[in-house]
């Protein structure tokens, strides 16, 4: 079961292939949300050595950014072994 963690923002990656599909009215929409409701649904993210890399929920950790926060709720999620 995953359990919902607080991590440091200046410590996520982002990989350049999600960072292209940014809507930047869709984290305007959300950092309002995100304000009056506070963070409702948690990231998903994954180890890398000393950071994290994001899996889902771009836009969410962008509207937390853009608010100053400086940690975001999420889950850390294993990377599949094949």
């Amino acid at each position: 079961m995953l359990k919902k963690t607080s991590f440091p923002i200046a410590s996520i990656h982002v990989p350049v292939k999600r960072v292209k599909t940014l809507d930047a009215d869709k984290v305007r929409d959300l950092a309002e949300d995100i304000l009056e409701n506070g963070q409702t649904t948690p990231i998903r993210l994954r180890k890398d050595g000393d950071r994290f890399v994001l899996i889902e929920g771009l836009h969410r950790l962008e509207a937390l950014r853009a608010l100053g926060e400086e940690t975001v709720v999420g889950f850390l999620v294993q990377a599949r072994l094949h």
